[in-house]
């Protein structure tokens, strides 16, 4: 396949940077466009999916959209790793917490992500886990960043869901207790194998939305324009 992609528009793979910032949603993408970078410039518009380079303290680095699921970031991290020469992504987006000792607005860092999704098997023929992994050196170097800003940072195993909306609402109890998900979300996983089979890097931060224990909940909006911490450490990467 040549450029520009399917789903991805820029016409040079010199228009994106090495390192993506991923959140979900692509209005957040243009918030950390607007808020944090220099000299920005818009690689993508196609099917509003907004992706942005510009520059942070000098730096070239990008953000994009992933919009929500495995299909769809696996799609927009497989270009960007495969046919644009993207080395490393940082999903940046919101979690549901299994444990009650999370609270709204706590950054987690994703040491695994456990599935019962068929991505992976789906995708390159891999039936032999049902976790897939970051990088390491990337998960240390956010580590490095989050504790020169001063920004508490939890590290756990995290549940990357193909279903919003469960049925049975205390499924996430089982998942909880038996694999030590802290939190849910729904794409690291596929990003996770997408790097792994690219030969690429990739890491997940995430920021809790609301708690599937204590019932509490963040905003559209504040999800939107609230996380900032966790924007910060990623920024830190560059």
């Amino acid at each position: 396949m040549s450029i520009p992609t399917p789903h991805i528009a820029a016409h040079d793979a010199a228009d994106i940077a090495k390192l993506v910032l991923m959140p979900g949603d692509p209005l957040r993408a243009k918030t950390i466009a607007d808020t944090y970078l220099d000299n920005v410039k818009q690689f993508n518009t196609v099917r509003n999916m907004f992706g942005y380079t510009g520059t942070y303290k000098g730096r070239p680095i990008s953000v994009m959209g992933s919009g929500m699921g495995m299909p769809s970031i696996g799609i927009y991290s497989y270009e960007l790793f495969k046919f644009y020469g993207v080395e490393a992504i940082v999903r940046i987006g919101s979690c549901g917490a299994y444990d009650p000792k999370l609270k709204l607005y706590d950054v987690l860092l994703a040491v695994s992500a456990y599935s019962e999704s068929s991505y992976a098997r789906t995708q390159s023929g891999d039936y032999d886990d049902a976790y897939t992994y970051p990088s390491t050196v990337l998960n240390q170097q956010i580590e490095a960043g989050a504790k020169a800003l001063g920004i508490p940072l939890t590290k756990g195993v995290i549940h990357s869901s193909d279903v919003f909306y469960r049925e049975h609402f205390d499924d996430y109890k089982t998942i909880h207790r038996e694999h030590n998900a802290i939190a849910v979300e729904m794409e690291a996983f596929a990003l996770f194998h997408n790097a792994r089979v690219t030969g690429k890097q990739a890491a997940c931060l995430l920021t809790v939305s609301d708690s599937l224990v204590t019932h509490e909940a963040t905003t559209a909006e504040e999800r939107q324009n609230a996380f900032t911490k966790m924007m910060e450490i990623a920024l830190s990467l560059t």
